[in-house]
C-alpha cells in the first residue's frame, strides 16, 4: 500500500501535494510509518508566493497592535493542545515527550516577545535643528521565508515566523523533510487563531524547494537553520539572488572543567547537556575539556551517564542513517585505541525494536586533532581531552572553526569571568552546559555556526525582518537658517 501523501498548508488550509513523493518516512520511535512528503516545485513554490505577496498588500499596512492579536490567541491555542503537539513532535522526531514540550514552551517565548512589538516598534524622533525634525519609521519587507531542521519541529520555525509576521511580513515554511507534521499543526492552530489567509504558508519539500525559495525574485528574506556547509550555502545563494539571508549553523560546543568544579552539579549537568534530546541540538555539550586533576567530577559525569536508559531517559535518533553515522564515529575512535567509559552501541528498547536508538557514549582520552573532536557528530556522544592547564583549554576552543557555545564549570569568579571573554562563541555558559539565551537576549552563535548579520530572536529580530525609513520634517519657512534650509 503506498504511504499517505503529507499535504502542504495555504489559503488557511492544507492542500494536496503535486508529483514524486519522496521515500516514506518513519517514525525514529518505533518505525512507525509516517507518510511521504511530495516536494513543492517551482511552480508551487511561485503559485504560493502570489498568494502572500496578495495577503501581504493588507497585512503590511495593518497596525502592529493588530497584528499581534492572533499570536496573542495562538499562544493560549498552543497551550491547550500542548500534549498533542508534544505527542507529534515526539513521533517525528524521537524526543522524549517532555522534551518536546519544553522545546514548545521555549518556541512560545518568542511568540510572547513579538506579542510585545507595539511597545518596541515604534521609531526615534528628535528635534536636530530649530524648525526641523528627523525621525524613523520600521517598515516590512515583504513576503519571507523560514527553512528549518528536523531537531525541533515546532521551536525552531517559531523562532522565526512570530517576528516576521508581527513584524508585518508574510511567511513561507519550508520545514525540514523528516518533520513534516508539526509544522502543519502549528498553521492550523494560527488559522484558528484569527491569523488572516496567505499571512503563513507552509511548503513541504526537500533541497530543489529550498533553492526555488531562494532563487524566487518575489521573495524578500530568508532564515535557516542547519548544519554548517548547508548554512553556508544557503546564505551564498540567497544573497546572490539579492535577499537579505540569516543563516545559523553546526556546532561543537566545548566545555571547561576546572579542578574546583562542583561533582554533583557539574556531573547532573554535563550529562545533560551532552546527552539531552539524544545529543541532536546545537547547543549540545560535545567536547569536554578537563584542566588538571578534576577526577572526582569525571567519575560522576560517567556515573551519572550509566544511569540513562535508552528509550526512557533518552530519546531516538531521528533516521537509522543517523544512527549509523553516529555508530561509525564511535568504533572509528575504538580502532584508533581511544578508551569508551560509556559504549551506547548495540542499543535496543523492549517493544521499539524498530526504533533508531543510541545511548549515551563517552569517548575519553582523545586529542585535540581526532575527529570524534572536532566532526559534529550530532548524537549522544561526548569526547573528553585531558589538558593541563586553563590556558590549554582555551586555546583548543579557540582553534574549533565553530562558535555557538561554549561553557566552564568553576567556582573561582576569575577564572569565569577570563573565559566569558576569551572563548570564542555566541552564547557562553557557567555552570550551565546548555546556555540557550531566554528572550529578550537573542540566539546566535559566530564564526562557521552564524552566517549574516544579527541574531534569530531578540531585539535583533526586528532589524532583520524590517527597514527603515528616516524622514527630515520642516514646516515652517522661517525655521533656522542651515544646511537643512
Amino acid at each position: 500500500m503506498n504511504p499517505a501523501p503529507i499535504p502542504h498548508f495555504w489559503s488557511g488550509r492544507r492542500q494536496p501535494g503535486t508529483g514524486a513523493a519522496l521515500p516514506e518516512l518513519h517514525s525514529p520511535v518505533d518505525g512507525a510509518g509516517l507518510g511521504a512528503v511530495q516536494p513543492a516545485g517551482a511552480a508551487l513554490v511561485d503559485g504560493t508566493v502570489v498568494l502572500a505577496r496578495q495577503a501581504f498588500a493588507t497585512w503590511g499596512t495593518t497596525p502592529v497592535k493588530d497584528r499581534v492579536q492572533p499570536l496573542f490567541r495562538f499562544k493560549y491555542l498552543v497551550e491547550q493542545h500542548i500534549t498533542e503537539l508534544a505527542g507529534l513532535v515526539s513521533a517525528e522526531n524521537g524526543k522524549l515527550p517532555a522534551e518536546s514540550e519544553a522545546g514548545i514552551r521555549k518556541g512560545l517565548e518568542v511568540v510572547e516577545y513579538a506579542c510585545s512589538l507595539p511597545q518596541l516598534l515604534p521609531g526615534e524622533l528628535l528635534e536636530v535643528s530649530a524648525g526641523v525634525d528627523c525621525y524613523s519609521r520600521r517598515y516590512p519587507l515583504g513576503v519571507t521565508a523560514g527553512i528549518t531542521p528536523f531537531n525541533f519541529p515546532a521551536m525552531v520555525p517559531m523562532w522565526m515566523f512570530p517576528m516576521a509576521i508581527a513584524c508585518g511580513n508574510t511567511f513561507i515554511l519550508k520545514p525540514s523533510d523528516q518533520v513534516p507534521h508539526t509544522p502543519l499543526r502549528l498553521a492550523e492552530l494560527l488559522h484558528d487563531a484569527g491569523l488572516p489567509e496567505g499571512v503563513f504558508n507552509v511548503l513541504q519539500g526537500d533541497r530543489h524547494t529550498v533553492e526555488a525559495l531562494l532563487d524566487h525574485p518575489g521573495i524578500a528574506a530568508a532564515a535557516f537553520v542547519g548544519s554548517t556547509p548547508v548554512a553556508r550555502a544557503v546564505y551564498q545563494r540567497g544573497i546572490l539572488a539579492g535577499k537579505r539571508v540569516l543563516a545559523l549553523g553546526g556546532a561543537k560546543n566545548h566545555l571547561v572543567v576546572m579542578p574546583d568544579a562542583d561533582p554533583g552539579l557539574t556531573a547532573k549537568n554535563v550529562v545533560s547537556s551532552a546527552f539531552g534530546c539524544a545529543g541532536q541540538r546545537c547547543m549540545a555539550a560535545s567536547v569536554l575539556l578537563a584542566v588538571g586533576d578534576c577526577e572526582d567530577v569525571m567519575e560522576a559525569i560517567v556515573a551519572e551517564a550509566r544511569g540513562i536508559r535508552a528509550g526512557t531517559d533518552l530519546g531516538a535518533i531521528i533516521s537509522a542513517a543517523a544512527r549509523d553515522r553516529i555508530v561509525a564515529y564511535i568504533e572509528r575512535s575504538v580502532a584508533r585505541g581511544l578508551t569508551l567509559t560509556v559504549d551506547g552501541r548495540g542499543v535496543t528498547v523492549p517493544g521499539k525494536e524498530h526504533g533508531n536508538y543510541v545511548g549515551p557514549t563517552i569517548i575519553d582520552g582523545a586529542q585535540p586533532g581526532d575527529e570524534a573532536a572536532c566532526d559534529e557528530i550530532f548524537g549522544p556522544v561526548i569526547t573528553i581531552i585531558r589538558v593541563p592547564t586553563f590556558e590549554a583549554a582555551m586555546a583548543i576552543e579557540n582553534a574549533s572553526p565553530y562558535g555557538n557555545a561554549a561553557s566552564i564549570y568553576t567556582c573561582d569568579g576569575a577564572t569565569a569571568a577570563a573565559f566569558e571573554h576569551r572563548a570564542h562563541a555566541g552564547m557562553i555558559g557557567i555552570n550551565i552546559g546548555v546556555p540557550v539565551p531566554r528572550e529578550p537576549f537573542a540566539f546566535g552563535g559566530w564564526n562557521d555556526s552564524h552566517f549574516g548579520i544579527g541574531d534569530i530572536t531578540g531585539r535583533d529580530a526586528i532589524s532583520f525582518w524590517t527597514r527603515t525609513r528616516k524622514v527630515t520634517r520642516k514646516w515652517s519657512a522661517a525655521a533656522a537658517k542651515n544646511w537643512m534650509s
